[in-house]
């Protein structure tokens, strides 16, 4: 097949390029570059994003997360080419309820933009494509290196305990959980989903819950590390999500985590 990915370059992206190089077709496409060429293509990856959850620049995150999404869409149906797109567990907010139809509450920009764009897909009946946009929970994995604080705490603890010895861990992380999704799980759903002949808005997690605390405690029996707590933040604390969990009810129909 002809394969567009958007975000190439990214955590996911490097991911994705390595897992379809070797039997598709693939092209790629760089922010800021002219439009992509789009006809003769089967499916467009969209995985491109401002995905820093702290950016504050709302109108840069729309152009970037909504505004240019709606274009791919809209290039996509112009030319009958199939699109996949990544959207985000952030769209819940601090709720508790994981189904994909459950209330929504984003609590910062890249999270309205996620959203914003879910509720575009969604408005529209699609003709002679497929659609399909996967909310990722906490995905983590090699190439993070370049995410900074948005790093996994996968990747922030092990590059803690081989360069210091020491994890900082923030007090209380044993009542902190998420669900951490491998890298490799994202790239397999996408490639599922290729012969999924529906449309439609998936999470894509483990629908097991993890505390940080074991995490961190794995992590620092590997490389024979010790934690050190720390007091969290108040400015942090405030908007901390002490809770996610995906429902993979909807997710297992096709494929079985």
């Amino acid at each position: 097949m002809k394969i567009l990915i958007t975000g190439h370059r990214g955590f996911i992206g490097r991911h994705m390029v390595n897992a379809l190089k070797d039997d598709h077709d693939l092209s790629y496409y760089d922010w800021g570059n002219e439009p992509p060429e789009m006809e003769g293509l089967d499916w467009v990856i969209h995985l491109g994003a401002i995905a820093d959850t702290t950016e504050t620049d709302v109108e840069k995150i729309m152009k970037q997360n909504h505004d240019f999404s709606c274009i791919m869409l809209m290039a996509c149906q112009m030319h009958n080419v199939n699109l996949q797109y990544a959207s985000s567990a952030s769209v819940y907010g601090m709720n508790t309820d994981f189904r994909e139809d459950a209330p929504k509450s984003p609590a910062n920009a890249y999270a309205w933009s996620k959203y914003l764009f879910d509720r575009h897909v969604t408005s529209q009946k699609f003709n002679g494509i497929r659609v399909q946009g996967f909310r990722y929970f906490n995905v983590y994995g090699p190439y993070e290196d370049h995410k900074g604080n948005q790093a996994s705490p996968y990747y922030k603890f092990e590059k803690q305990a081989k360069e210091t010895g020491v994890i900082k861990l923030f007090e209380n992380s044993d009542q902190y959980k998420r669900d951490f999704v491998p890298v490799e799980t994202v790239v397999g759903v996408h490639k599922r989903f290729f012969d999924v002949p529906e449309s439609g808005i998936w999470n894509v997690g483990t629908g097991i819950p993890t505390s940080f605390e074991s995490v961190a405690r794995a992590v620092a029996e590997k490389y024979n590390a010790r934690i050190e707590y720390v007091p969290m933040p108040d400015d942090v604390k405030k908007h901390y999500q002490a809770y996610t969990c995906a429902d993979l009810t909807k997710l297992r129909k096709y494929y079985f985590i």
